[in-house]
């Protein structure tokens, strides 16, 4: 009992920080789901991206309008490298849950493209699961997210890397991240480093820094 309990409580924790820092690096608003009736999905929400450049010419700065893509999220908090199996898993949840329209909720105006699923996983992933990923139509994210420790270097982004951890690795494929997928080949996660020591993950449209928004920050609904 006591192994079942710290299992389900290091993935609640994992949950947790996973979602914290998708809402503070990556312009994520989720909330979590989780429990025996969450259809396989640990978090959901919506990514607020700056609007694509076919959609508008006005990208200096990149704040508002942004554009939407709904996020399906599972989280996995195992000690053995992730398996294919779940890559296979979220295809079926990703095509359950596109097949409903998803809730609007949003009195700012939107664009509304596609749904993206986000596997984040606190060990690595298996070279077998990302050419499973690689190979899918459905877009993907996927995340390595460490355990955090102890001995990173203090710098400005320390709540960031002490609290969150660092971020291991970020891999999407063409359905996502490709000229023809969701992101039209306009974005890219990049680590920036801070002078004095240590760093944070950032988002970078054409070549620019996107400002991190959500509704909730700017206190909109």
């Amino acid at each position: 009992m006591q192994n079942t309990l710290s299992t389900v409580a290091r993935g609640t924790a994992f949950e947790q920080r996973s979602l914290q820092l998708l809402q503070e690096c990556f312009s994520m608003s989720l909330k979590r789901i989780g429990g025996k009736s969450d259809g396989g999905v640990d978090l959901l929400g919506w990514w607020w991206l700056p609007i694509s450049e076919s959609q508008s010419s006005k990208c200096t700065p990149i704040t508002h309008p942004r554009r939407r893509i709904r996020v399906l999220a599972q989280c996995k908090a195992e000690k053995k490298k992730f398996s294919p199996n779940y890559v296979r898993e979220m295809e079926g949840v990703w095509h359950m849950h596109t097949q409903a329209p998803a809730p609007s909720g949003s009195s700012i105006p939107v664009y509304e493209q596609g749904t993206v699923a986000l596997l984040l996983s606190e060990s690595a992933f298996t070279t077998a699961t990302l050419t499973r990923a690689l190979g899918s139509s459905v877009p993907f994210l996927l995340m390595h997210l460490p355990p955090p420790t102890s001995s990173i270097p203090a710098s400005s982004y320390s709540r960031v890397e002490n609290g969150l951890g660092e971020v291991g690795s970020a891999f999407w494929n063409p359905a996502l991240g490709g000229a023809h997928g969701l992101l039209r080949g306009e974005l890219d996660v990049r680590w920036e480093r801070d002078p004095g020591g240590g760093g944070r993950p950032g988002l970078w449209c054409r070549d620019k820094r996107v400002q991190n928004w959500t509704p909730d920050t700017c206190g909109l609904t």
